[in-house]
């Protein structure tokens, strides 16, 4: 697809397209400072849920406490904890993450941004990269949806407000909730492994990498109409 193919696509009633991102793990270097930090968690107020950080990947906040913390006490002290080992994170792009998100951009291909995250940490972020809100057209957060991931109710929000067919989208995600609610929602699916093997992610995806590096508007497009 060349750029002019690339700029046709989304002028093109019939032919526009869009991409939907998850943010940790994919976008932002994230994900291994969660694990750490959920292991703590889960040390201090035990869960007894094995692989409990991996297990809870992609879910909202929400979800987690009201399905792991029943005791309202230990919630609100589990939820201060998080909020407090997030206010001293520092935000940064993974590898090939803003390259992708700029060659998308000046193609004017439409993106949103789906995330479990809620809109304290997305003020952090927001204030550490100020840049990113930019790229998107929408932004789905946690506290938008009743349902959390591998539901796919965020994913076909997201492209429901970018006027968009599901089907005519691209997941990229890293979590196995995540590639399961993409799947779900009909989009092709790209499984970016890092905190997760490629093996688990693959049977949800159309295609699995190590690294967003070399990604652009062209090979995302070509995921998308080459996945029948």
């Amino acid at each position: 697809m060349t750029q002019d193919t690339a700029k046709h696509s989304n002028t093109d009633t019939d032919s526009r397209w869009g991409v939907l991102f998850d943010l940790d793990g994919v976008l932002i270097d994230s994900e291994s400072e969660y694990t750490r930090i959920w292991n703590r968690i889960n040390e201090e107020f035990p869960t007894d849920v094995p692989n409990f950080a991996e297990r809870i990947k992609g879910t909202t906040l929400e979800n987690i406490l009201m399905l792991h913390y029943p005791d309202p006490e230990v919630r609100r002290r589990v939820e201060e904890r998080l909020l407090e080992e997030e206010s001293h994170m520092v935000y940064e792009y993974c590898p090939g993450a803003r390259e992708l998100l700029d060659d998308l951009r000046a193609h004017g291909v439409p993106m949103a941004l789906f995330t479990s995250s809620n809109d304290i940490k997305m003020a952090h972020l927001y204030h550490d990269l100020p840049g990113l809100r930019d790229y998107f057209n929408v932004v789905i957060t946690g506290d938008m949806v009743s349902r959390s991931k591998p539901d796919p109710e965020g994913y076909l929000k997201a492209a429901d407000e970018l006027h968009l067919a599901s089907g005519r989208c691209v997941v990229v995600e890293d979590s196995l909730q995540g590639v399961r609610a993409g799947e779900a929602a009909g989009s092709a699916v790209l499984g970016v492994a890092g905190t997760l093997p490629a093996a688990t992610l693959a049977p949800h995806c159309g295609e699995v990498t190590s690294t967003l590096a070399g990604y652009d508007a062209a090979r995302l497009y070509r995921l998308l109409t080459n996945r029948h």
